[in-house]
């Protein structure tokens, strides 16, 4: 009886990197609740995320309605948290992740 080919074993790479302080990266997430309109939580990402646009805040409230939740914004913990607050405080659901 012959012998089957082996396929090689693939070589495995890891690389991990470990952030500390502010420089954490993180994510805000803002979830649909349905008790807001589309022109007040783009209102709310104007105002609250860095250099968003009315159209880029109108393809996330979109996004948000449609599909329940949306990343409005990823960065550093202390931004994230910034921006999540200011979202809140306008009743929006938000969560950092």
């Amino acid at each position: 009886m012959a012998a089957l080919p082996t396929a090689p074993i693939p070589q495995t790479v890891e690389e991990s990197s470990t952030l500390t302080g502010d420089n954490l990266e993180a994510r805000v997430i803002v979830y649909n609740c349905d008790c807001h309109t589309y022109q007040q939580v783009i209102d709310l990402l104007c105002r609250a995320v860095p250099k968003m646009t009315a159209g880029r805040a109108f393809e996330l409230a979109y996004r948000i309605d449609h599909t329940g939740s949306a990343e409005v914004y990823e960065g550093s913990l202390e931004t994230c948290q910034q921006i999540a607050a200011i979202l809140a405080n306008g009743g929006l659901r938000v969560a950092v992740q």
